[in-house]
């Protein structure tokens, strides 16, 4: 029954203050926080080459994937679920089950009681269900009516992942799930921070999850024109944001959950703080179906109001995670916006896309990349854009080329404060401001 629990929060609509207090990664830089981070920050690369029997006949072969079996940093999905539990759930909800127990026990938060039970939710998107399973269920049906799976319906539902943790855990605060292409990680987390800031829950379990990479889902967005084709030979090149060769993204898949907690929750169980989330814009473009718009005033719109509400002053930003994903159009026009918003401070700022060494995760990109931009203004570390070789006169910021560097601080800001970007076919834009914990 739910008559123990009660409605908003006492402190709703007062500012109340949103951090980070755990994370849980699944990613092709390997499983785990420490292990990614550790990864990327050392400038390793997760792309491979795909097996030629099912891919040898598109124009790109490479994409960025999930290390598979028993060793460090690998995930053995058999030793997490059983072949039942593997039948009912698509593998993108499984990689969204394994994330979420990570971000749970780094967060120590495991309620027991109806009232934390009622006061924890989940938000927790996906961009693109698996093709794979569809075509295959598809071919199924034409043999018999029988073959179609009992499970196929739930497996191809963007909120199962946020059902199948709400389910495991008891979390019975709000439970959503975005689907916003690829700015579907960014927004889930905002959208968490936007309820615990209004008061619907204390605790929210967020993030994005994505597991579609297929002959299909690759054929398609090679229709697109939007996938890397040069580099099959040489995978670990074929990402490139900001580089003057770069020519399309390079398909990933993963996911990654973080814990929100309202300030004083969090400090109350003595709970680790990560960071603190100050601010959410979001901007349509009202341009065109998948190119942003030109003049960038999408980005600029989704991080004016980031800022807006985070009450920072643009000096203040001392680092953007990117979304580049290694496009010609979409890395220059990023580029432009940051420019036009940031004026002479652009000169100043780091900017990095993380997308270099773990590809693009589409619906777990941002969610992904938050985490990175997390661990900057933890750790003072700003990760690399690797395979940056050569940059274009237009393409003039300090964009982290290659190696990690250290985020000092500044005159103008002694606290580390960043934003993070993510932009979606259809001209959905979303930003977050995050910044380094203080104090209370």
């Amino acid at each position: 029954m739910m008559l123990g629990c009660r409605g908003l929060s006492a402190g709703a609509g007062k500012g109340r203050r949103v951090v980070v207090t755990g994370m849980g990664v699944v990613s092709p830089l390997g499983c785990g926080l420490e292990q990614s981070w550790s990864a990327l920050l050392a400038g390793e690369c997760g792309m491979t080459r795909l097996p030629a029997d099912r891919y040898g006949k598109l124009p790109c072969q490479v994409a960025a994937l999930v290390p598979t079996g028993p060793g460090p940093g690998q995930l053995h999905i058999s030793r997490c679920f059983s072949k039942s539990e593997l039948r009912s759930m698509s593998l993108a909800t499984a990689y969204a089950l394994v994330a979420a127990d990570e971000a749970l026990r780094a967060a120590d938060w495991a309620p027991q009681e109806e009232e934390e039970l009622c006061r924890t939710g989940v938000a927790v998107g996906m961009g693109m269900i698996d093709l794979e399973d569809v075509a295959a269920t598809s071919v199924a049906l034409h043999k018999s009516y029988n073959q179609v799976s009992p499970f196929f319906v739930p497996r191809v539902l963007v909120n199962m992942a946020a059902g199948h943790i709400s389910i495991k855990y008891g979390f019975r605060g709000p439970n959503h799930a975005v689907s916003t292409a690829c700015a579907t990680g960014a927004h889930a987390i905002g959208d968490a921070f936007r309820f615990i800031k209004n008061g619907d829950a204390d605790v929210m379990v967020c993030g994005g999850t994505e597991a579609c990479v297929s002959p299909l889902a690759i054929a398609g967005f090679c229709r697109l024109r939007a996938l890397s084709t040069s580099f099959n030979d040489s995978p670990g090149r074929a990402s490139r944001p900001f580089d003057r060769d770069r020519e399309g993204f390079v398909m990933g898949e993963g996911s990654a959950v973080l814990v929100l907690e309202e300030l004083s929750h969090a400090v109350s169980r003595n709970a680790r703080i990560f960071a603190e989330v100050l601010g959410y814009g979001l901007s349509g473009d009202a341009s065109h179906l998948t190119s942003p718009r030109a003049d960038g005033s999408g980005a600029i719109l989704a991080m004016k109001r980031a800022l807006g509400e985070a009450e920072v002053n643009i000096e203040d930003v001392g680092y953007i995670n990117a979304h580049a994903t290694s496009t010609p159009v979409g890395d220059a026009i990023e580029t432009r916006a940051i420019k036009m918003l940031f004026g002479e401070h652009a000169a100043g700022l780091a900017v990095s896309s993380t997308k270099g060494a773990h590809g693009h995760l589409l619906g777990a990109a941002g969610n992904l990349e938050t985490v990175f931009t997390i661990m900057a203004c933890s750790t003072s570390w700003l990760p690399p854009t690797i395979n940056i070789e050569n940059l274009s006169e237009d393409m003039d910021l300090n964009y982290v080329a290659n190696v990690k560097q250290e985020w000092l601080a500044t005159a103008a800001s002694k606290q580390r404060i960043a934003l993070k970007n993510a932009f979606g076919f259809g001209g959905t834009n979303c930003s977050l401001c995050i910044s380094q914990f203080t104090g209370t």
